[in-house]
């Protein structure tokens, strides 16, 4: 009797800043022994790893199951025969997606990208660029309608993130979910607190108005920063702030 074989997940890196968003998808699927993973990475994603990251390309090919050069048109995942179980390209190029949109598979990742759309697996695109043009939004649409997954690297607040870190999980956790693969380290919407104290119409109830009818004067140069402004955005403006000190 056969026995089962583990998901099987193509993840590619390409040379779109965020390149440590594909290095931390694979640091975590590294915890999921029924997922077998195989890397791709370009070489400008090799370049930006060395401009973004103090990791080698070896050392994140060693958190894959197997890797291949980027000019490997005869690898196993260039086959639609391979039976591989859905794609990732995290960080996703500009270059890498107008490639994806128009099927010209100039190299490993493009061809395993059209693999996967031609036989109907998951293909999941994070791209990374802003602001988008009138061709990248017209580009994602296309891959859209194709039945690629568009996930964009965008920022969650509601899981009250405390470092660039947390967002990073968040962001992975999702990307895991299009295949079905839990997470520990995601927070999970569960809900807005203190629905009871909510109205029954649903909407926010008013501040109580000042007892002096009067505004808060704006804070002077050097004094004490607003309590309403949470701790981290508080430690992001001072990291940004010429002289700001930092935690």
């Amino acid at each position: 009797m056969p026995t089962e074989r583990p998901q099987r997940l193509v993840v590619a890196l390409t040379g779109a800043t965020g390149v440590v968003l594909g290095v931390r998808l694979l640091e975590e699927l590294r915890h999921h022994d029924s997922v077998e993973t195989h890397l791709v990475m370009s070489r400008w994603a090799r370049a930006t790893l060395k401009t973004e990251s103090e990791l080698t390309a070896r050392e994140v090919q060693s958190l894959a199951d197997v890797s291949y050069s980027p000019d490997d048109q005869g690898a196993a995942i260039s086959s639609g025969s391979f039976p591989a179980d859905g794609m990732v390209v995290m960080p996703c190029s500009m270059k890498t997606l107008a490639s994806i949109r128009t099927g010209y598979a100039d190299g490993l990742i493009t061809r395993a990208a059209d693999v996967t759309l031609k036989e109907r697996r998951k293909l999941v695109l994070v791209p990374r660029e802003t602001p988008l043009g009138e061709i990248h939004l017209d580009h994602l649409l296309a891959l859209s309608r194709m039945g690629a997954v568009v996930l964009p690297p965008m920022l969650t607040f509601y899981n009250r993130p405390s470092s660039v870190d947390d967002m990073i999980d968040h962001l992975v956790s999702r990307v895991l979910d299009q295949f079905g693969i839990s997470s520990h380290r995601a927070r999970r919407w569960d809900g807005m607190p203190d629905r009871a104290a909510e109205p029954a119409s649903g909407r926010a109830p008013d501040p109580a108005p000042d007892p002096a009818g009067a505004r808060p004067a704006s804070p002077a140069p050097g004094s004490v920063p607003n309590p309403a402004v949470t701790v981290p955005v508080r430690r992001a403006l001072a990291a940004t702030t010429p002289g700001g000190a930092t935690s």
